[in-house]
């Protein structure tokens, strides 16, 4: 009887560690689709064809069209927002980014009137589309790590909404 319960003890451990191997894994499984769910392009693909460059953005859970992108060569998360006049980022996001605050500006949001300051990026990269010089604001008090993609931004691309999909397109020079 004493020898069958130092085997019983080894199953017991091996049950629990087989136990909390699988609630790691299925943990790990949930996190990543939600993380999808929330951001379906964090690597978005890009299309080139003759004279153009194009992205196509699949829309999030509530319809948002959420993407990975580089900011000055540092990785960000876009919200694109054609609602937006200009490229909008929470102050902690512009400081990561080591972008300097500008001249102070009144801005108006759904949340009311705001302060906000003007900033430019020099590089703003969306798959392989790539702009430059696009004017953009440091928002204090806006909370998050996503950027708003706004139309300081969009207003130098094509861009059409079909069946949840958003494509941008990009006119390349020859």
């Amino acid at each position: 009887m004493s020898q069958a319960a130092p085997g019983r003890r080894v199953g017991k451990v091996l049950m629990l560690l087989a136990w909390a191997a699988a609630l790691y894994l299925a943990t790990q499984f949930f996190g990543d689709w939600e993380q999808r769910r929330e951001n379906p392009n964090a690597v978005p693909v890009s299309q080139h064809g003759d004279g153009y460059v194009e992205v196509q953005l699949a829309g999030n859970g509530q319809g948002h069209f959420v993407s990975g992108g580089f900011i000055n060569g540092q990785p960000v998360q876009f919200m694109l927002d054609t609602g937006a006049t200009d490229v909008a980022m929470p102050e902690a996001v512009a400081r990561k980014l080591d972008l300097a605050r500008g001249a102070p500006v009144l801005l108006t949001t759904a949340n009311g009137k705001t302060q906000g300051y003007r900033t430019e990026i020099a590089t703003l990269q969306l798959g392989d589309i790539r702009l430059s010089n696009v004017r953009a604001l440091v928002v204090p008090g806006f909370d998050g790590d996503q950027v708003l993609l706004g139309m300081s931004a969009l207003k130098q691309l094509e861009f059409t909404q079909r069946g949840g999909n958003l494509l941008l397109r990009q006119t390349t020079k020859r």
